[in-house]
């Protein structure tokens, strides 16, 4: 018996390392397949044709609830180009590089001339993907835009946010012309758009309990020999100027953006699949640890979107009393959506693995929050005054934690029960 035990168990533990082994191996695969994955919040929009379930018979859209990060966007700061821009062009002046080296760099200069001046910017790209956005939703569910509608938008103070939210309300005016739709951009908002309580600093800080797993994993997985050695013909410019790791860090933030970008050119040849899916898994961890479900992190993190929550259950009360229809439209950042859709516990939005060796086989960012990423809560109504809702994460029908027998619609007094529950502090932040 206890060697049947034992053969079951060895058995088992085969299976379940044998799922990781081909899960791991799959998401290799899908970098391999669209290396813009990479990069993970980076990724640009993934635009698809989801299935649109009809509401049950004798309901219809109301009310839309919404929540979207900025559109793709510039790195953050023009340094994040022209420091690694100069290096080549150093190594270039005292004839260090390969031809690949060189034609990296000539690369870099054709990206500079896009690129410089825009650090954090809003990209045409990102104006147009919520154009687009907009331009579906108004397509999807014309009823909450009917004459009547009352929709309001606001966006943090970061001006890519707030011109992310002006080309929404361009897309939606295309096809409803007659709107007048609101819009502010002020510090009022920035409690819930855009809240970082204070006591959660600590775990998104180099104090925070990922921190030195982070640091040591990356460390693993940031292997940057290959790549140095094919870019740099002199060993000796190499050891007295160049720091490999940071160069390959610096290299990946403008390859994993210039999808991003207007400028046709990539730099993804210079990475293995491997390079690229070892930096992804970092990223993707120190992205795990600073703004979602980190189980260290005791849920201080997701608790930082309480307050938008709140936001989201008193709109929808307000609408719901004043029998009306129309949107409550927001537009932030990565760092909100992120825990917003872990509080909420979307599938495959939180999770209490710990591993970054294999995180991404329970949580990728690029499929939570992609550039212009959205949440959108949809409202149906009957006649009888009944409330469905359904929930659409980058425009693709989601499940929550809360129990529905009419799924992907829940009953909205069943969800209202639960945004209560989640504001008040009675259901633990995951």
């Amino acid at each position: 018996m206890k060697k049947s035990l034992i053969r079951l168990s060895i058995t088992a533990l085969l299976c379940v390392a044998s799922v990781i082994s081909l899960s791991a191996q799959s998401l290799i695969d899908e970098i391999a397949a669209t290396p813009g994955k990479a990069g993970g919040v980076y990724y640009a929009y993934p635009v698809s044709t989801s299935l649109n379930t009809p509401a049950p018979e004798g309901y219809s859209p109301f009310y839309i609830s919404h929540y979207g990060r900025h559109g793709s966007r510039y790195l953050i700061g023009d340094d994040d180009y022209r420091l690694v821009l100069e290096k080549l062009r150093d190594a270039a002046d005292h004839n260090a590089l390969t031809p690949l080296g060189l034609d990296v760099k000539q690369r870099l200069e054709q990206v500079w001339e896009e690129a410089h001046g825009r650090g954090g910017e809003l990209t045409p790209l990102g104006n147009r993907q919520h154009r687009a956005i907009a331009s579906r939703m108004a397509e999807a569910f014309p009823e909450v835009f009917a004459e009547g509608a009352t929709v309001t938008a606001s966006s943090t103070v970061v001006m890519r946010c707030a011109h992310s939210m002006f080309a929404f309300i361009e897309g939606l005016k295309t096809k409803f012309p007659y709107l007048e739709i609101p819009r502010e951009s002020g510090q009022r908002d920035m409690y819930f758009l855009n809240y970082h309580a204070p006591e959660s600093g600590i775990y998104s800080s180099h104090n925070g309990p990922y921190y030195q797993v982070w640091k040591k994993f990356r460390a693993d997985k940031t292997r940057p020999d290959r790549l140095v050695a094919s870019l740099f013909a002199d060993s000796q410019y190499v050891a007295t100027w160049v720091d490999p790791g940071e160069l390959m860090w610096q290299l990946y933030w403008v390859a994993v953006d210039m999808q991003n970008m207007e400028t046709p050119i990539s730099f993804f040849d210079i990475f293995t699949t491997e390079e690229l899916y070892g930096l992804w898994q970092s990223f993707n961890f120190q992205f795990f640890g600073c703004n979602s479900s980190y189980a260290p992190a005791g849920g201080a993190l997701t608790a930082n979107a309480r307050n938008l929550v709140n936001d989201i259950l008193v709109n929808a009360d307000r609408c719901i009393a004043a029998g009306g229809h129309g949107a409550k439209l927001r537009f932030g950042h990565d760092g909100n959506i992120v825990p917003l859709t872990a509080l909420l516990r979307l599938e495959g939005c939180y999770t209490d693995h710990t591993d970054p060796e294999t995180l991404g086989n329970y949580w990728a960012d690029f499929k939570v929050s992609p550039m212009a990423a959205n949440l959108q809560i949809i409202f149906f109504r009957n006649d009888a005054g009944d409330i469905l809702v359904k929930f659409l994460l980058n425009e693709r029908e989601i499940a929550t934690a809360v129990d529905t027998d009419i799924f992907p619609f829940y009953h909205w007094n069943d969800v209202r029960q639960y945004l209560v529950g989640i504001v008040d502090g009675s259901i633990t932040a995951p």
